[in-house]
């Protein structure tokens, strides 16, 4: 019993076997065709070589009868001790040698056979040898050639009716047997105990406990079932049907338990159906009736050996194996090279298999199989490698595994050859390799193949459908895969939950909530909405930024898991509202489900955008608590350090970490850009450099950092090596960090040319960086040019039009500005006031430009009005209305300026916080000249140091200065 079948392949054989008799010769050549009176039949065999022998010449008749010969297996010499004429004796010639050929599978010479016996004989008029001829094309694997054979036969015997249903039974055609079954009965022909075995096999394919049950019912009454073989049978159909119960009964009520074969069967029952331990403890029943084991036994031991917990068990088989050397043959050996790769022991696995004298095709495909599933990827194409190097040519099941490790390694032009492989051989049109081959496409982000593989496919199942909208929807190709699933509804073929998740990823891809909505009321009405596809809507109305359909729908789960807590929180987050993100994680760690690093990264990520260190720490401290593992949320960590200002600790979590990634270094190098320190920003990517290759996310930071520190000449060389050492084409945003660095360095003129020479066109971030450095070094000309093509382009972005805005008003230019606020509102767009907020205590307290709504409001403006009396007295500070672009009166520009949002939450941070602490705020725009001289002063006559984020970067205050060198 083999662990696994593989589908076989037909390929048109020319009908030229030498070893016939020379006036025979002529039949075989040209008259293949007339073997059957019905249509031309095409001699087809298995891709499995056929026996290549070389001409003989006729010898004398030896003394050995030919059936002697047939049964000692020489298929050669049987062929040349054929009689010329056979008309005397045909059963006695023809017999062995057709049985010899089913025995070898060697349809070629088996149909050489027949056209031998129809010139020779007439085989309709014997019963006997057409029943031979059925036998032998049905173990062959030709079951088209014995249909015929049996079509044509006048009469037929039990023996012949056993033949054609074993014939469909053998090649997987459960419905044939059931079609023949019911003609016999129809006919009246009497079943014999030969018969039941096949007919119950072909139940048990079927999972027809009803047919089955009808035969049992049967093989009572005609008495056979006492009969060893019926019995074992039944059994076997019974565990097939997922009936153990009735097949543990059958199997107790046989008397005399000492066949091997019934225990075999009752073993390979429970072991099939995944019942490990029962199977296990009837082997030891086994033993302890004196049975000795035989390959099958062991095989189905082997089998029951499912998975890792199993391992020790296995070795024991394996060594009981190794002591008695008659239980060691290539099924056994097969088994256990399954067993180990089940038991993720590749290395036993591997060593097994080497020790194999014949390494059949089932073993190799069981090791590249095992690679595969225990993620050793590179490993199973290396094995590929020794696999060809040993000879062996690639079947479905090869290709399939292959393409496998291709797909999630990201090797195309590897699954492109494997590709060209299956179509040369046919296998492309095979369901499983078509399937495969639609998978490995998509993960190697070549939609336009993936299509090719689908549309060529002749038969298409669920999983096609589902691995093609999949790769559709996963590789940004939305309205391709919503285009799909729409022509799948009108067939006949019942969706999944998994293919729903595909439509929504498509649907988040698109943010469209009409889609959202249609596809939610299909799954209510389709009864499809399990936890995992509610968590998955969450997830996407929180992408789409519909926050109120995603609480809906999260409050309306009763038995929530950690993804939906998880997804709830990450759609507070990808919608703002971090403070929300972070009430629901404090509620989801008062119930007993555990947050995952999934949903400690949303928290973090929360804590991040609110700079609320508190809480950062809190969550950091719970990853300690419960054991996880920092390495898995170091990014995260040294991401929420350093956005609260705490960069020293962002990098002792980063130092920590003995193995760092790509994203862990980033992020590191990240954190220092932001807070000015570009030298050592630099420093730790050439680091990085030693031993990983940069991408395009960790040259943004590096640029980002040379811009945030004024160092000209460095981005520069960076956009260089990227672009030329590296071979990677900048992004947008890379061209927008480059001209906002030399922007800042007053080059205007060379960030132009640099802008007219992009290849792509400009986006209005690039632009509007241009635009702001214009408006810094008062360079009209340019700056005119920049506000035109930013109009051009009909940015969604307000803050684009604000700068515009910004710009004509400095000028004096109201009249445009009013037109630039005008063209906002006609397009829906709202500028986002200036918020500030800063931590105290347990709480984020958010402040807004002249807040009056805090509950201490009082206190708040009374501290931040001594605060100024004192910055104005002692620091001869002056506001500076021109960063006030509103047209009013001078004195009210100058209490807009005293109630920008950020004084508020230093004053109230001044109130509440203890001396020599340092106040952190933080702010969604970028701070203006007035307040950033504001924050140096009161940094330095009140001793306190500030560190205030805004929209783009960190700024340290102490003792009167900022570290950002008043370049920002």
């Amino acid at each position: 019993m083999r662990l696994q079948s593989y589908p076989t392949l037909s390929v048109v054989l020319s009908c030229t076997f030498p070893l016939m008799p020379a006036s025979l010769a002529h039949l075989h050549t040209n008259n293949c065709s007339s073997i059957f009176a019905h249509p031309p039949m095409l001699i087809q065999t298995q891709i499995n070589p056929t026996l290549k022998i070389p001409s003989f010449s006729r010898k004398p008749i030896q003394t050995h009868t030919l059936k002697d010969i047939c049964l000692r297996g020489n298929l050669k010499e049987a062929f040349q001790s054929l009689p010329v004429s056979s008309n005397d004796h045909p059963d006695e010639t023809y017999a062995p040698v057709l049985e010899l050929c089913a025995q070898k599978k060697a349809l070629s010479q088996g149909l050489q056979i027949h056209a031998l016996m129809i010139k020779s004989c007439s085989v309709s008029e014997s019963v006997f040898l057409a029943t031979k001829l059925v036998f032998m094309y049905g173990k062959c694997g030709s079951v088209r050639n014995a249909e015929k054979v049996f079509d044509q036969m006048g009469q037929r015997s039990i023996f012949t009716w056993n033949a054609m249903i074993g014939a469909y039974v053998s090649n997987g055609k459960p419905f044939e047997v059931l079609q023949t079954y019911k003609e016999m009965r129809v006919l009246g022909v009497s079943l014999d105990a030969y018969s039941f075995p096949s007919l119950l096999k072909a139940s048990g394919l079927l999972k027809n406990l009803y047919l089955g049950s009808e035969i049992h019912g049967l093989a009572v009454k005609f008495g056979y079932d006492s009969t060893v073989c019926v019995v074992n049978s039944l059994v076997a159909m019974y565990a097939k049907c997922d009936d153990l119960f009735g097949a543990r009964r059958l199997f107790g009520r046989i008397d005399q338990k000492d066949d091997v074969v019934s225990w075999n069967s009752i073993i390979s029952a429970y072991s099939s159906n995944g019942r490990s331990m029962e199977a296990l403890e009837l082997f030891r029943e086994m033993q302890k009736a004196g049975l000795d084991s035989n390959t099958y036994t062991v095989v189905a031991c082997l089998q029951a050996c499912e998975d890792y917990s199993f391992r020790k068990l296995g070795k024991e088989i394996h060594a009981a194996v190794l002591k008695s050397a008659q239980l060691l043959d290539a099924y056994v050996a097969g088994a256990l090279v399954a067993m180990y790769v089940r038991c993720c022991k590749m290395s036993e696995a591997v060593r097994t298999f080497n020790k194999l004298e014949e390494k059949d095709k089932v073993a190799w495909n069981s090791v590249l199989t095992g690679f595969i599933q225990n993620g050793m990827c590179s490993e199973a194409l290396h094995f590929f490698h020794d696999f060809q190097n040993a000879g062996e040519k690639p079947d479905q099941v090869t290709v399939i595994s292959i393409l496998v490790a291709c797909g999630r390694l990201g090797y195309l032009l590897n699954g492109m050859e494997l590709h060209a492989y299956a179509i040369k051989n046919g296998f492309d049109l095979d369901l499983q390799v078509g399937n495969t081959l639609i998978d490995m496409y998509a993960k190697c982000s070549c939609v336009n193949y993936m299509g090719y593989a689908f549309n060529r496919m002749p038969d298409k199942d669920l999983i096609s459908w589902t691995t093609v909208i999949a790769g559709y929807a996963q590789n940004s190709y939305a309205l391709k895969a919503f285009e799909l699933f729409r022509e799948l509804q009108l067939i006949d073929i019942d969706v999944d939950p998994m293919m729903i998740g595909s439509i929504l990823l498509a649907c988040s891809e698109l943010a469209c909530v009409p889609q959202v909505k249609e596809i939610h009321g299909y799954i209510m009405r389709r009864g499809l909405s399990d936890v995992v596809l509610r968590n998955m809507i969450v997830d996407v109305y929180g992408e789409c930024g519909h926050i109120d359909y995603a609480v809906q729908t999260f409050e309306s789960i009763q038995f929530k898991d950690v993804v939906s807590w998880t997804s709830m929180i990450s759609a507070y987050v990808h919608n703002g509202l971090a403070n929300e993100a972070l009430e629901l994680f404090h509620i989801l760690n008062k119930t007993n489900i555990h947050p995952d690093s999934i949903a400690l990264k949303s928290a973090l990520s929360a804590a991040s955008s609110l700079s609320a260190l508190k809480y950062g720490k809190e969550i950091h401290g719970f990853v300690i608590r419960q054991n996880f593992s920092e390495g898995s949320i170091a990014s995260s960590l040294v991401d929420m350090y350093s956005r609260c200002g705490m960069v020293e600790n962002a990098h002792t979590i980063f130092k920590s970490i003995q193995s760092k990634d790509l994203v862990l270094w980033t992020s590191m190098i990240n954190a220092y850009g932001m807070h000015g320190h570009g030298k050592v920003a630099i420093d730790l990517f050439n680091k990085m450099k030693e031993n990983l290759t940069p991408d395009h996310v960790a040259f943004l930071s590096v640029l980002y950092a040379c811009s945030h520190s004024g160092l000209t000449a460095e981005g520069r060389q960076f956009f260089e090596i990227m672009k030329y050492e590296y071979q990677l084409e900048p992004w947008p945003e890379h061209y927008a960090c480059l001209v906002d660095l030399l922007g800042r360095a007053n080059c205007l003129e060379e960030a132009y040319e640099f802008v007219k020479s992009m290849q792509m066109a400009p986006t209005a971030e690039i632009w509007c960086a241009l635009l702001r450095a214009c408006q810094v070094h008062s360079n009209q000309e340019l700056g005119e040019i920049a506000v035109q093509k930013l109009l051009e382009l009909g940015s969604t972005n307000p803050g684009h039009y604000v700068l515009v805005s910004n710009v004509f008003a400095a000028k004096g230019r109201c009249k445009d500005a009013e037109k630039i606020r005008s063209r906002m509102k006609e397009r829906g767009l709202k500028k986002s006031p200036g918020c500030s907020w800063i931590e105290v205590g347990n709480r984020i307290h958010t402040f807004i430009a002249r807040d009056k709504s805090h509950p201490e409001c009082h206190h708040i403006t009374k501290k931040l009005d001594q605060i100024t009396e004192k910055v104005e007295k002692e620091g001869g500070y002056i506001a500076q209305t021109k960063f006030v672009l509103h047209n009013v009166e001078e004195n009210e520009k100058v209490k807009m300026l005293y109630g920008h949002s950020e004084r508020l939450a230093i004053a109230y941070g001044l109130l509440k916080t203890a001396e020599q602490t340092p106040i952190r705020v933080t702010k969604n725009l970028r701070v203006c000249g007035d307040c950033h001289t504001f924050c140096k002063l009161v940094s330095k006559l009140l001793g306190r140091e500030l560190v205030v984020r805004d929209a783009n970067r960190f700024h340290h205050f102490e003792d009167g200065v900022c570290s950002c060198g008043d370049f920002w």
